[in-house]
């Protein structure tokens, strides 16, 4: 099945017709003929959208909805009211309680099904959300909700300046985000800027010519700045197949042209509640993979991402360039750093080691920390003479000067190094050739460690 739709409807006749048209198109359907039935299957049945008449026989459509935003199951459920024809208010009040969409009886098949479609899209990133406010909370880090946002930015593009000019007169009555009048050119130049571009782009369909609203569109999907950004198509005449077709192409939102501002800008401010839903999502999954690839303390890359990327530069080594150097550092004596100074101490010798560390390997090595006081630097490609020498300089920025304490005083600390090759004739005779690397590395580690510390050593030649 494509998805699950609730059909929340008080006529039996209206469920029929749409549930056969929704099994048409493979959707999976469920029916509630009022509004209590409604919020039970909402919060049990796990729909992908909501069909929503806000004519239901024991409370009103507003009211319905008001209690699924307010739910934590049902809060970001997509519900699509259906609104009695010509009546304005009802609609309004929809979309301040909450809906995503409203369609005014009779409607359009096709421009409902488009509509569904566009909903359906972001339902993965709904369920991401949920699995991530789950996860997070589960573990004591979920983020408290911003009391206060600022203003979005809402870009209004028409061919008419006159147009955008009474586009953002009529919003503003409605509306505290900041609106900004661009032509085409310009709406292309600030999606292109590299800084923040608008959250919203309300688009007159015709910019001069049929369909160049949509093909403008397309150009702000493939930009950095506007890829994600909401988009509200504003239509010359209202046609079915070219509705469809906006939304299949990525519209969020189309209007007739003489729709009433208030609607407008109910509609810009539902888009903008999406889309910004959308940005903290990215914003989880980007701190969700930084977290998974780097050690909090010393904010260096952790061993799991070590490993896979030592693997990348031995698989990237071609067989007659320089060799891949690792080498494996260890505080000395750093237990006694923990036993004496506590282990506030030892955590700032263990940052400030890492900050020596990183202010002294060049662009494209890797440090990472990959044990308690043991780090490991990469080489993608170094003679050994050269490794010899980067070594040393990494013992000497360590050794001085001396690390302030947390509670006063300071600290000489110094560190020992194993250093291997990879040995291009040993490359492809190992199952494991990154365990092979670092087990040499330790072993001339350990050498340096019974040799006196405060040392590197080079591990004997790959056999």
């Amino acid at each position: 099945m494509a998805g699950r739709i609730l059909i929340a409807d008080g006529t039996a006749t209206s469920r029929i017709v749409l549930k056969v048209r929704l099994t048409e198109a493979r959707y999976e359907t469920l029916f509630a003929s009022d509004g209590a039935t409604c919020l039970h299957l909402a919060a049990t049945a796990t729909p992908d959208v909501i069909l929503l008449d806000l004519s239901l026989p024991d409370m009103d459509g507003a009211e319905v909805l008001r209690r699924l935003r307010q739910a934590p199951p049902t809060r970001d459920l997509p519900v699509i009211a259906i609104a009695p024809g010509g009546d304005t208010r009802a609609g309004l009040a929809a979309f301040r309680a909450g809906a995503d969409d409203v369609l005014h009886k009779p409607f359009d098949e096709q421009v409902l099904m488009a509509r569904l479609r566009r909903l359906l899209r972001g339902r993965d990133d709904a369920v991401h959300r949920s699995v991530a406010r789950e996860t997070l909370g589960a573990m004591g880090l979920a983020e408290a909700a911003d009391g206060f946002e600022q203003p979005g930015r809402i870009a209004l593009v028409a061919e008419r300046p006159e147009t955008a000019v009474r586009w953002r007169r009529d919003l503003s009555v409605h509306l505290w985000e900041r609106l900004l009048l661009l032509s085409r050119d310009q709406a292309l130049a600030l999606a292109g800027a590299g800084g923040q571009g608008p959250d919203v782009f309300l688009i007159a369909s015709d910019l001069g010519a049929a369909g160049s609203g949509l093909r403008l569109m397309s150009d702000l999907r493939c930009r950095g700045d506007s890829r994600h950004a909401a988009i509200c198509m504003v239509q010359s005449h209202q046609d079915a197949t070219l509705t469809a077709m906006a939304f299949d192409l990525g519209a969020d939102d189309l209007v007739a042209p003489g729709v009433d501002p208030e609607e407008l800008a109910l509609r810009l401010r539902t888009l903008l509640r999406r889309k910004r839903h959308g940005d903290r999502l990215r914003a989880s999954v980007e701190d969700s993979m930084r977290l998974a690839m780097i050690d909090p303390l010393t904010g260096l890359y952790n061993r799991r991402f070590a490993l896979a990327q030592l693997g990348s530069f031995l698989r990237a080594s071609p067989p007659d360039g320089g060799d891949v150097v690792v080498m494996v550092i260890d505080l000395d004596r750093f237990k006694s750093v923990n036993d004496r100074w506590g282990h506030a101490a030892g955590d700032a010798v263990l940052a400030e080691v890492a900050a020596r560390l990183s202010a002294n390997i060049r662009e494209g090595d890797l440090l990472a920390r990959i044990g308690g006081e043991e780090f490991l630097v990469a080489l993608p490609s170094a003679s050994l003479a050269e490794a010899g020498r980067r070594a040393e300089q990494l013992r000497d920025a360590v050794r001085a000067p001396s690390v302030s304490l947390p509670g006063g005083g300071k600290l000489d600390v110094t560190i020992s190094i194993g250093l291997a090759l990879s040995g291009r004739h040993r490359r492809g005779s190992v199952s494991d050739p990154v365990a092979d690397l670092i087990d040499r590395a330790d072993r001339a580690l350990l050498t340096a460690k019974s040799e006196g510390r405060d040392q590197v050593t080079v591990a004997r030649t790959a056999a």
